[in-house]
């Protein structure tokens, strides 16, 4: 069947009329599919707590450097580094036959002094007895005397006799007291001896634990040298070099957050003391915190001290949000409907959230939880 030619003509424009209304139909469609929904948050402006952060050693509240006050051979090491000793517990001894030659010496000459103490005891005893006798005598003849029943020469030789026995006495008296000395003076030569002799035990001071032990028997031990370090038990304290700028800000007494990476724990402790000096090098000072007792700590671990600063103003985003790609994190924020990766500046984490130091605005909208398939650039419809 044919047709004619003005009806071809006006079939074709009917048919492209109608591709034309079907073009953009088929766009809008294509733009709607292209279209992804994302969850979007506000960046928030909230109040966080100013914190700062110092990080320092564990140590020991006490510690005491045994050495040896005399000079000698080590002959035992009773402990090894990580032993726990009790107080008063034989950790080093040092030869001391030397020693022991002069207690016992001392210790004869002070029984050689006690012995003559029994002789003079009887000499001062006859003495007084002597004395005795001539005042009896004495006040006899001085009763005849006075009746001028005897002569002068009688009487003279009374008194003399008086006089003589009463210088035996003193004599006597004073012997004792000699020997009393030398008794006392020996006395104390013997507890020298023995304290010079209780040199070559080395004890405990106190319960804790050996830290150090560079000595081994056989040694010379020579004074002032250390034989072993030990740590009080259950007395440790957090030691951190502070700013000095924070020195108004810091006292004692003040409650710190603990941070013990090692062991995982977070412990809540007090500053004990404030270091007198500002090390000119570094412009810091020392802050010591003490620490509770806790299983498993050890001296020498690394902490963090934190101490609270009061609060301040700071802008916010789900951790969530963030990407973090070795160096460098990001954001995809939400503007006129599309996706742009922003990168951003961490500041502190707060539970779930994290600061944002530079980057962002506050009220900005950003994809939380972040979505690694969305592209850059891409066109997104936000729903809370």
């Amino acid at each position: 069947m044919r047709l004619s030619k003005p009806l071809t003509a006006v079939a074709f424009i009917s048919i492209g009329l109608t591709a034309c209304r079907e073009a953009p139909r088929r766009a809008e469609a294509s733009v709607r599919a292209q279209t992804v929904e994302v969850p979007v948050v506000a960046v928030a402006s909230v109040e966080l707590p100013s914190v700062y952060e110092a990080v320092g050693t564990v140590r020991a509240r006490t510690s005491a450097v045994m050495a040896s006050q005399i000079m000698g051979s080590v002959r035992e090491v009773k402990v090894h580094t990580g032993d726990s000793v009790s107080p008063g517990q034989l950790l080093v001894t040092i030869d001391s036959r030397d020693l022991d030659v002069a207690v016992r010496e001392r210790q004869a000459a002070r029984e050689e002094a006690v012995s003559a103490r029994g002789e003079v005891e009887h000499a001062v005893a006859a003495a007084q007895a002597n004395l005795d006798l001539a005042k009896v005598t004495f006040r006899r003849m001085q009763e005849l005397y006075d009746k001028k029943s005897i002569s002068d020469q009688e009487y003279d030789e009374a008194n003399a006799r008086l006089k003589a026995a009463q210088a035996g006495y003193d004599m006597a008296v004073a012997k004792r007291a000699q020997v009393a000395a030398k008794i006392q003076q020996a006395t104390e030569a013997v507890s020298s001896a023995e304290v010079m002799r209780g040199y070559a035990e080395i004890r405990a001071p106190f319960a804790g634990i050996v830290t150090e032990k560079p000595v081994e028997p056989g040694a010379m031990a020579i004074p002032g040298t250390p034989l072993l370090t030990v740590e009080q038990s259950g007395a440790l304290r957090l030691e951190v070099p502070v700013e000095e700028s924070f020195l108004a800000s810091v006292r004692a007494g003040q409650a710190v957050t603990v941070t013990l990476d090692s062991l995982d724990r977070t412990l809540e402790a007090r500053v004990s003391e404030l270091g007198p000096l500002v090390d000119p090098a570094s412009r810091a000072f020392l802050v010591k915190i003490d620490l509770p007792n806790v299983p498993q700590l050890r001296s020498g671990m690394f902490g963090r001290a934190k101490f609270s600063r009061g609060a301040r103003p700071a802008l916010v985003v789900p951790i969530a949000a963030v990407s973090e790609q070795g160096q460098l994190q990001s954001v995809i924020v939400v503007e006129e409907g599309s996706a742009h990766t922003r990168l951003v500046t961490l500041g502190q984490k707060r539970g779930d959230v994290v600061e944002i130091l530079s980057g962002l605005n506050a009220g900005e909208r950003v994809v939380s939880p972040r979505s690694m398939t969305l592209a850059d650039g891409a066109r997104v419809e936000a729903r809370p």
